[in-house]
């Protein structure tokens, strides 16, 4: 069989075993690292420390629920500069510094 073939095989395989871990609400630990494209060491640092929630049924294996690693990821908001720039023309209106 052609090696180019099997290459293209073995990334159509890769792809559908992403594709379906992506399906999960529950993941496992290498599967976590993956999502978060984080290393296993700081994965496990993030977990020894309670920096991310996460699950430990039997003790021993982690999980984590995929909703809430969303929600992790999307703490500490940052607003943007037009946000920023609304928020100080409120509190200068509200203070009466500014009359429109």
């Amino acid at each position: 069989m052609d090696t180019n073939i099997i290459e293209k095989l073995d990334r159509i395989e890769k792809l559908l075993l992403e594709q379906q871990t992506m399906q999960k609400q529950v993941l496992n630990f290498n599967e976590t690292c993956k999502y978060l494209e984080l290393s296993q060491s700081h994965l496990y640092k993030l977990t020894s420390t309670g920096a991310i929630p996460h699950y430990k049924p039997n003790g021993k294996k982690i999980y984590f629920q995929r909703q809430e690693l969303d929600q992790w990821l999307l703490r500490n908001r940052m607003d943007s500069q037009d946000e920023i720039e609304q928020q100080a023309a409120d509190y200068l209106i509200k203070k009466g510094k500014v009359k429109l």
